[in-house]
């Protein structure tokens, strides 16, 4: 947060036992619980149930040691009645957000890209590809797409593509553009890919490796909310991946946010959701063609 944006918090305390400087251990108040969920809710379209309290307030008290403030009702008073959600709602979202992803997760997909739907966008024509990561995290699904497309140009001479990675989290996309990441979440690339794809350290107990320049000038990464009207992202796709972050959605917002996603695709695009996703009673211009994977009619 810059200095101009702590400056703006206000300066009183409440008159509550804790002492300057040490972070509050109570929790949220009822109120304040329902304004933070109905906020969060309304600007990301993630659910916050009473369920979720306790990890709300964890990753909170986090916030409350950059701001200096005690207490999460503080934060709250600066949010709410002070304007700071003004400045403070990014940080507010990346805390809440979750980020869990790996390379090659669900793999089927990939295989499917490779198998089916790339050669199927070739006969049609399609020489430059658009490929979109709407729901990117730190990057290993944009970085696994690259890899699936490198190795599928060497055989198919002509062809040439770019992905649009995007993320609600400014976190997060700080962390993919880097294209560094432990090496334990390389794990499912294999030793050829990884030879040609990735740098290894020197020193291998740094545990860290990075992706090859030329497969990070692949892809670009911007931030971009899912819950916008409208979706800033160029020409129509060829191929969205919208991956496990539709369970985070009621039934009404995933509908809005599949009919967008589905607007920004090719007539004969294809629309990846994730395995424990489903798009069955929604009325969108799309048919099945695999295992939560489907193609714009």
């Amino acid at each position: 947060m810059s200095s101009t944006a702590l400056q703006e918090r206000p300066p009183a305390r409440s008159h509550r036992s804790t002492r300057e400087g040490e972070v509050g251990s109570d929790g949220l108040s009822p109120r304040n619980f329902d304004l933070l969920s109905r906020y969060i809710y309304d600007y990301s379209g993630i659910k916050m149930p009473v369920t979720k309290k306790t990890m709300l307030e964890g990753r909170l008290r986090r916030r409350l040691r950059v701001t200096g403030l005690t207490t999460l009702d503080q934060y709250c008073d600066y949010l709410f009645k002070h304007e700071g959600i003004e400045t403070e709602a990014i940080h507010l979202i990346d805390a809440v957000t979750t980020n869990k992803t790996d390379f090659f997760r669900e793999p089927k997909h990939f295989d499917h890209l490779a198998a089916n739907a790339l050669p199927d966008l070739l006969s049609k024509g399609h020489r430059q590809l658009r490929f979109w990561s709407s729901a990117c995290s730190v990057g290993a699904e944009p970085y696994t797409l690259a890899m699936v497309l490198e190795d599928f140009i060497q055989a198919k001479h002509g062809l040439d593509y770019t992905i649009l990675a995007t993320d609600l989290s400014t976190d997060v996309l700080q962390t993919a553009r880097r294209g560094v990441f432990s090496t334990a979440i390389l794990d499912p690339v294999d030793s050829d890919r990884r030879r040609r794809y990735v740098m290894e350290p020197v020193d291998q107990r740094r545990g860290e490796v990075r992706i090859h320049p030329e497969l990070r000038s692949k892809v670009g990464f911007a931030r971009l909310n899912l819950m916008d009207s409208a979706y800033s992202v160029g020409d129509p796709m060829h191929v969205i991946f919208c991956r496990n972050v539709l369970i985070y959605f009621d039934k009404p917002t995933q509908h809005k946010v599949l009919s967008r996603l589905c607007d920004k695709l090719v007539s004969g695009g294809y629309l990846y959701v994730g395995h424990s996703e489903t798009i069955t009673g929604f009325d969108l211009p799309v048919k099945q063609v695999a295992n939560t994977v489907f193609q714009k009619i």
